[in-house]
């Protein structure tokens, strides 16, 4: 993903908001959105799907618990059955406690290992923000140059009134920290 991009700044959410709806309204594909908090609305805008990380969630918890009973089941009644004051080798409420925990457990490392994944997030990987101030005080949207007619004047002509503090291009590294605002 080292395409040429333009990345255009806001300095309020209201202004990102309405500039991504302003481009994907014009046909402009955009590649991603920096932003220094979580803003209500941005995947709708973006036209995002719902996220499939709780189905990941639920089948991982499904996995512990179910394989966890298998388990208890297998030790208790069939592989090692030991007769403890007349009580059932094949109790369920007995087995309920440690299967909720890997219930919990497995959903819990499943859940994040795909984030992680999915986000292309492991140990040493080095940021790629348009912007230093992205994460403080400023919001990004960064544009996909993938043909001709993708320049700063179609940006700027698409985005209208809105208030837009900067448009740059952007190569995928890490921009320079002088920031003029």
């Amino acid at each position: 993903m080292n395409s040429p991009a333009l990345v255009v700044t806001f300095a309020h959410e209201r202004d990102l908001l309405e500039g991504a709806h302003r481009l994907r309204h014009a046909g402009f594909r955009l590649r991603d959105v920096y932003v220094p908090y979580p803003v209500h609305g941005l995947d709708r805008v973006l036209g995002l799907r719902p996220s499939r990380l709780s189905w990941v969630c639920f089948v991982c918890g499904a996995i512990g618990l179910l394989g966890m009973l298998w388990f208890e089941h297998w030790t208790a009644a069939t592989d090692w059955p030991i007769n403890v004051g007349g009580k059932p080798w094949n109790s369920l409420p007995a087995d309920a406690p440690v299967a909720f925990e890997s219930l919990v457990l497995l959903a819990g490392f499943g859940t994040v290992s795909a984030l992680f994944a999915v986000c292309r997030l492991y140990p040493g990987r080095a940021s790629r923000m348009p912007s230093p101030r992205v994460t403080d005080d400023r919001f990004a949207l960064v544009v996909e140059q993938s043909s001709a007619v993708v320049n700063t004047q179609s940006v700027r002509r698409a985005l209208g009134e809105t208030n837009v503090l900067s448009i740059e291009e952007w190569s995928g590294r890490i921009l320079s920290v002088s920031d003029p605002s």
